[in-house]
């Protein structure tokens, strides 16, 4: 799993930060976090699941799913394409 980057720089953290704590106070932030933090383990949960069940059905009705591994090889190897021809253009940091 990718995760894509946030797009915001250090100070807008820090100023969003703040907010938060004016508007919750410095006490009820752990809980806030922890509650998120519970919440987004259950929709990972919850969407492992699904993905399992799907795979289980998919098993019992004889279907093929390496595919999905076919085509993630394609991609992968047309990011590399990408990658070589984009190389030479793109500006290093």
């Amino acid at each position: 799993m990718h995760m894509l980057p946030l797009f915001i720089s250090g100070a807008e953290i820090a100023f969003i930060m703040f907010i938060l704590v004016m508007v919750f106070g410095a006490d009820k932030i752990p809980d806030i976090a922890r509650g998120l933090g519970k919440g987004m383990k259950a929709v990972r949960n919850a969407s492992n699941d699904i993905k399992s069940e799907i795979q289980k059905s998919a098993d019992k009705q004889g279907i093929n799913t390496d595919f999905t591994k076919d085509v993630r090889g394609e991609i992968d190897k047309v990011k590399e394409d990408i990658d070589e021809i984009t190389g030479s253009v793109r500006r290093k940091p």
